[in-house]
């Protein structure tokens, strides 16, 4: 049996660097002879099949998000020995919270504790996970939404979620790249001199 891969999760509002963290440890990682998955953009797909993404996040399109991270990060473990996961499932929570502020609708009870309940217990899935910085003057990528108000509250919402679920994610600023790719290969690569003493 395989030993279980390492999972790396970037979670953060549009236009805070999660692209450019992901390319910066898959160049670092180009030679170690690993087999490296990198899996995300999801919304894009959710949007492809008719789910409301966005400000108009809904329930249905938040739990198909998540589930279908959540496929992609179990069939990757059949095959990889790293994962990195560009926006992991507290990314999609968080962005439902921010629909939902900015548009003033709520969620049933039951719905909004099974979504966090799914979240919660799946968090602690990754081996790292990393939560960005939002710096406003860094403007928004080519091709993003440009809706300043939601990314604020994008921002501010999985703040908020990776605080009570996960408080110990570290964070990425514009400044701290090369440290956070340096922790990031590091815990690689102890993760593969352990599975290589079992």
């Amino acid at each position: 049996m395989n030993p279980a891969p390492i999972k790396i999760g970037i979670t953060g509002t549009h236009s805070t660097g999660k692209s450019s963290f992901l390319e910066a440890v898959q160049q670092k990682l180009a030679d170690s002879n690993l087999s490296v998955c990198r899996i995300g953009d999801f919304a894009s797909r959710a949007k492809s099949l008719g789910f409301p993404i966005l400000k108009d996040h809904n329930f249905e399109s938040t739990l198909w998000i998540i589930a279908e991270c959540m496929r992609l990060e179990a069939e990757a473990s059949l095959a990889y020995e790293v994962i990195l996961v560009d926006r992991p499932v507290i990314d999609a929570l968080g962005y439902l919270h921010a629909a939902l502020q900015l548009t003033g609708r709520k969620l049933g009870e039951g719905r909004s504790e099974e979504l966090r309940t799914i979240v919660t217990a799946h968090t602690p899935d990754y081996d790292m996970l990393i939560t960005t910085s939002l710096d406003k003057a860094i403007g928004l990528g080519d091709g993003r939404d440009q809706d300043a108000e939601f990314r604020d509250a994008a921002a501010s919402a999985i703040k908020t979620l990776v605080s009570e679920i996960a408080p110990g994610a570290l964070v990425l600023t514009s400044s701290n790249q090369d440290e956070i790719v340096q922790r990031a290969l590091a815990l690689i690569s102890s993760g593969r001199r352990a599975a290589a003493s079992r």
